[in-house]
């Protein structure tokens, strides 16, 4: 029975140190897996940052791009009742905005074109003071994106200059006759061709810099404003009127040179009869005897 005894005892023990064994392993287990998914948190906030940062640091959006090189084109048409008044002060609003007129139509108390050059900067405040003038009936813009091709001529400008440099070099330093010709026109030629992308260069940048606007002034009634029927009535009476008075005007230019007409046809007249007459007179001369009839003819 002792011994009975001893073996449920000490299986027992064995039993609840098993059971203490797995409590202390299971407890311990969660708090180790906690520890590095707890760690874990700030490691992964803390490297996402890193991470943004680089990305943002090589993205070429934070590189140095160019500058956007935009041709800005613009129309504006607008009724007022004086257009050449109108177009003037048009002339001083550019001036005043550092622009410049490329050219003026003018048709009195009818209308008023303007083409002007103004700073881009500026374009929007002179649109703006040119609206005050009459009513707007029209406005259109346009940009188109040249940074291309300005970046193209800037990038042949400078290679071509560099050339240019190099033969002029050459030149200084060759020794040989056959080959200073052919360096000065290999020169030459370069040369040209830098010349004429340097101008194409500078009309690009005026082109840039200066937008164009033009400015289309007229009165207040156009032909093609009729609305109704009357109108059209009213416009046809008014040309017929406008026709008639032309048809007058006409007759009267005309006349004088009717009437000199009429001498000169006079005068053609008279001297023709008179060379008739003449003719005749000459047929029957008196020193010729007539032929005489006898008796025996008749």
């Amino acid at each position: 029975m002792r011994r009975l005894l001893m073996v449920a005892l000490l299986a027992l023990v064995a039993l609840v140190a098993a059971a203490c064994g797995e409590g202390g392993d299971g407890g311990s287990g969660p708090m180790r897996d906690s520890g590095p998914a707890m760690d874990s948190g700030p490691a992964m906030s803390e490297s996402a940052p890193a991470l943004t940062d680089g990305a943002r640091s090589s993205s070429p959006a934070d590189e140095a791009e160019p500058d956007r090189k935009e041709v800005v084109t613009g129309r504006i048409m607008l009724t007022a009742d004086d257009p050449v008044a109108a177009g003037r002060e048009v002339v001083t609003i550019v001036e005043d905005s550092d622009g410049r007129i490329d050219s003026i139509t003018e048709r009195p108390e009818s209308s008023s074109v303007l083409t002007v050059r103004v700073p881009v900067d500026g374009l929007d405040a002179v649109i703006d003071d040119v609206r005050q003038l009459g009513r707007v009936t029209s406005l259109t813009t346009s940009r188109d994106d040249v940074t291309l091709q300005y970046t193209d001529l800037e990038a042949r400008v400078g290679a071509l200059r560099a050339s240019v440099d190099r033969l002029r070099t050459l030149i200084e330093s060759a020794d040989n006759t056959a080959d200073i010709i052919e360096a000065e026109n290999a020169l030459a030629e370069r040369q040209a061709d830098l010349d004429s992308l340097e101008a194409q260069r500078r009309q690009l940048a005026d082109m840039v810099d200066l937008s164009t606007l033009t400015v289309d002034i007229s009165t207040q009634q156009r032909p093609s404003d009729s609305d109704s029927f009357w109108d059209g009535i009213v416009e046809g009476w008014n040309g017929l009127w406008a026709t008639l008075g032309a048809a007058v005007v006409a007759a009267g230019i005309a006349l004088p040179w009717l009437a000199f007409l009429i001498v000169c046809a006079g005068i053609i007249y008279l001297v023709v009869r008179w060379i008739a007459r003449s003719g005749r007179s000459s047929a029957g001369n008196p020193g010729e005897a007539p032929d005489e009839r006898t008796d025996n003819d008749a």
